[in-house]
């Protein structure tokens, strides 16, 4: 299927006089300038921008919680999805907090490779170019569509921070905090239009806290600590590469995302070769000798013919009103 664009300024036709004046080489430059526009309709000329690629945090993925130092909760809180440390060794609170849908791993193998997979997102999360930089401003009240967006200094959410992923599921955002990130009481990551809590990362310099009774979405990546006030809820990951974490009845919930696409490495089975038989040159197929071997070489044919055309016809005028002009 061809896409077709069109120039909104309309391009006026020449005058039959004006061709007439310029004689036989008028005629054929104006084929060839029929035959340019119409490849340029053909075609197209704007690129489309490539997307932001998600934040691949390996093995760190499946928790819902990870730390450095220490994990210290109060409270009910339940974390759905693995809960880790590494290198420290004090997880305390658990019960009454809960974990389901996953395991502890204190200072094993399983949460010493989770964390140099977290150092490895945070790194590529950290490095991303910026897309708007929203330093001094408080997230509350925006409505911003993919995207990276960065405060130089500390982040902050009051209210309602809405993000919309115009119908794309695979929509990223990452946010990157200079220092802190803080989120006021009862603040809330809201998603729209397909947005997933898969694609939405907080890069955050220092420590992040989550007021009480905040409704958060997306993956913490605290460079030393993160704190949850009381009742504050997370769909998404609290990981803290260098210190600890602290709950205060909580409930996060890490969600269940499909590992990043790999390109195929084994060798794509060779096609047939085409039994088509060969035009031979000349041929009114191809109007320059050789195969027709693809529908952009055809194409590029047909127009090349439609423009020798539309010259040929613009000439055969030019000398039929010549030999009336001698009669």
């Amino acid at each position: 299927m061809f896409t077709f664009r069109f120039n909104a300024t309309p391009i006026s036709p020449p005058r039959h006089a004006d061709v007439v004046r310029r004689g036989p080489a008028a005629a054929l430059a104006l084929g060839a300038a029929g035959l340019l526009v119409a490849g340029m309709a053909v075609t197209g000329t704007s690129p489309a921008h490539a997307a932001e690629a998600t934040v691949d945090l390996g093995s760190a993925s499946s928790f819902g919680v990870l730390a450095g130092g220490t994990v210290t909760n109060t409270g009910p809180s339940v974390i759905s999805g693995d809960l880790g440390l590494h290198p420290g060794s004090a997880i305390t609170g658990f019960p009454p907090g809960t974990v389901i849908n996953g395991t502890q791993h204190v200072a094993d193998a399983v949460a010493l490779q989770a964390k140099r997979d977290l150092r490895i997102g945070y790194d590529d999360a950290a490095g991303r170019s910026v897309t708007t930089d929203v330093t001094g401003k408080d997230l509350g009240g925006m409505k911003l569509p993919p995207g990276v967006y960065q405060d130089t200094s500390g982040m902050s959410l009051t209210g309602t921070v809405t993000l919309n992923a115009h119908g794309n599921p695979d929509a990223v955002f990452i946010f990157q905090a200079g220092s802190t990130l803080i989120t006021a009481s009862g603040s809330t990551v809201a998603l729209v239009n397909g947005a997933s809590p898969c694609n939405v990362f907080w890069q955050v310099g220092s420590s992040a806290t989550l007021g009480s009774g905040t409704t958060f979405v997306g993956t913490v990546m605290a460079l030393t600590s993160a704190s949850l006030q009381t009742g504050a809820n997370v769909e998404g990951r609290i990981l803290a590469r260098n210190g600890g974490v602290t709950l205060d009845t909580n409930v996060i919930t890490a969600p269940d995302c499909a590992a990043p696409t790999e390109t195929p490495t084994t060798t794509p089975t060779p096609t047939p070769t085409p039994t088509t038989p060969t035009v031979p040159k000349g041929h009114p197929a191809t109007g320059m000798g050789g195969t027709a071997s693809s529908s952009g070489h055809t194409l590029t044919i047909l127009l090349l013919m439609g423009g020798l055309a539309a010259g040929g016809a613009v000439l055969a005028s030019v000398q039929a009103s010549r030999s009336a002009r001698k009669h």
